[in-house]
């Protein structure tokens, strides 16, 4: 048998023709719309703004969302979700499904918990491709600890009046708004709340931050607000309540990172293993050496745990039942094994993988952006231990 990217993919009894016909939609838009650009979008730090409308129009950017804001939701489940995470992954360069999909964090806390007003006036336009919605929670002064947040929100009347910043913001020099973490009262998880703040709000500002070991193609940002009137209409959930509404994003995202992890050091083995069938050392194929062969193997097997992991995971979601601990450990299980495999397959190509240009060097600067953003390691371990009550 051969060893590719699909072919290293474990046999999975939830696949139907529904979601084969979606792969090949999918597959044949990243084909045409994306692989070809990747490069040069890589270099400029951003994606062209006519890239959102064909990926509205193909059904990507409205998968699972209401069909009331232009969304489609009959007949889509977690299985289809995991596919657009592989395709995206597949392409090479995570910034390029990072800032694409970036609505997939920022515009679930306005459709879940914001005024049906607000809902309206923001989620079709973001589905549609036509504008654009990034969540704001990390800050200069910490990621990982949300309840320390310092951004603050006071009320006068009608209004939040919102100082201070946030940095590392996936999306965030396009975006027409923010779903803000801000503090509306006092010090720990219950004194957060959510605001949708627009950017053309006078006293919101932004640089961008493009400077970054990986996921150039995603654009970057860090927003300052400096007295920024916000109408109360513009609170996601309750005043003081916003910790909630955080913590219902988290699964679905690292369920969507973890998926794309597997997938980029799939995307490892693939170039690793066709660079081993071409290129000759010592007088025979690299792959005829007993060492890399054992290499692709430990890679291999690798990727067959973390994908049973994954498959577990989405039925435990597609049952509504899922478990936050084996979620957060699933996350640090795909950052360890992108991480392996993108050293191994660094190995294994030498000179041609340390020029740029190619997949694996890419992912190999990917790793670290992965293995941190949506809650580090360390966190997701913690975290797990205390939903075990230890």
């Amino acid at each position: 048998m051969s060893l590719d990217f699909d072919s290293a993919r474990m046999y999975n009894p939830n696949i139907t023709e529904s979601h084969i016909a979606w792969r090949d939609q999918l597959r044949r838009f990243m084909d045409t719309e994306v692989i070809p650009f990747v490069e040069e979008w890589e270099e400029a730090c951003e994606l062209p703004l006519s890239l959102w409308p064909k990926a509205a129009e193909i059904g990507l950017l409205g998968m699972g969302y209401p069909e009331e804001f232009g969304g489609i939701q009959e007949g889509i489940d977690v299985w289809h979700s995991w596919i657009v995470n592989e395709e995206l992954a597949r392409v090479g360069a995570g910034g390029v499904g990072a800032s694409l999909m970036v609505h997939g964090i920022g515009l679930p806390p306005v459709i879940n918990f914001a005024r049906p007003e607000v809902r309206a006036a923001v989620a079709p336009k973001v589905l549609a491709g036509e504008a654009w919605i990034s969540l704001g929670i990390t800050e200069p002064s910490g990621g990982s600890d949300v309840a320390s947040l310092q951004t603050s929100a006071r009320r006068e009347g009608d209004e939040y009046i919102v100082s201070g910043s946030k940095t590392f913001i996936t999306g965030g020099m396009r975006a027409n708004w923010i779903s803000t973490a801000v503090r509306t009262g006092g010090a720990g998880p219950g004194g957060v709340s959510m605001l949708l703040i627009p950017t053309d709000a006078p006293g919101f500002s932004r640089t961008p931050l493009n400077k970054k070991q990986g996921w150039w193609a995603s654009d970057t940002a860090t927003l300052y607000f400096d007295e920024v009137r916000v109408p109360v209409t513009n609170l996601i959930g309750e005043e003081n309540q916003g910790f909630k509404v955080i913590m219902h994003n988290f699964n679905s995202e690292r369920m969507g990172m973890a998926a794309q992890m597997e997938a980029a050091a799939r995307v490892c083995l693939e170039d690793a293993v066709n660079w081993a069938r071409e290129r000759k050392t010592f007088g025979k194929r690299l792959a005829d050496h007993q060492v890399i062969r054992h290499k692709i193997s430990a890679m291999k097997q690798k990727l067959n745990a973390t994908q049973a992991y994954i498959r577990a995971c989405y039925e435990q979601i597609e049952i509504g039942q899922p478990n936050a601990a084996d979620i957060a450990l699933l996350k640090v299980q795909a950052s360890e094994v992108m991480e392996f495999c993108a050293r191994e397959a660094m190995q294994i190509l030498g000179g041609a993988g340390y020029l740029r240009g190619n997949r694996v060097e890419r992912i190999y600067r990917e790793v670290r952006v992965n293995a941190i953003g949506g809650g580090s390691e360390e966190i997701m371990r913690d975290l797990a231990a205390r939903q075990y009550q230890l």
